[in-house]
């Protein structure tokens, strides 16, 4: 049973604030409450920045509102505050590997590992791409936040 979970992307204004507001969204649609949902990059980069307006378009497209989350480097408390860590790509999760404290018990996975028939293994980073490219990692990370969804749904029993 998870009751944390963080995504991890390089600057925190693309994949990851789009994986943390799809999923705040559609637990809410459930009406799963308890579960602490925030997002994080590897890098500080863009700390308090909003998401990338790209991003931003490609959420409201679908019907989700991630204007009002701001980036944020990645903590050593949140090693100790998060109890599933969800990398978007190899390098994040060699990252995460890399500053997990031993004694830390936070699960940390791949955004993939909870996709339906996945194809991918990374979410592509869209920041340097056009349009097309944030359709095509939104399309990915909402693959993979409906997995998650439901391995929520099971195990909080909701």
């Amino acid at each position: 049973m998870y009751t944390s979970v963080l995504f991890v992307c390089t600057g925190n204004i693309c994949r990851s604030p789009t994986a943390e507001g799809m999923l705040r969204h559609l637990l809410q649609k459930e009406g799963i409450s308890h579960i602490r949902v925030d997002s994080a990059g590897t890098h500080g980069w863009h700390s308090g920045e909003h998401p990338d307006y790209r991003a931003v378009a490609a959420a409201k497209d679908r019907g989700y509102d991630i204007s009002d989350l701001r980036s944020r480097a990645l903590k050593p408390e949140d090693f100790e505050e998060f109890e599933l860590m969800i990398a978007m790509d190899e390098g994040h999760y060699a990252a995460l590997e890399r500053l997990k404290p031993a004694h830390a018990r936070v699960e940390i996975k791949f955004h993939s590992d909870f996709a339906t028939n996945p194809v991918w293994k990374d979410v592509p980073d869209p920041y340097y791409g056009g349009p097309e490219h944030f359709k095509q990692a939104f399309d990915l990370i909402e693959n993979g936040v409906l997995g998650i969804v439901k391995i929520l749904k099971e195990t909080n029993h909701a």
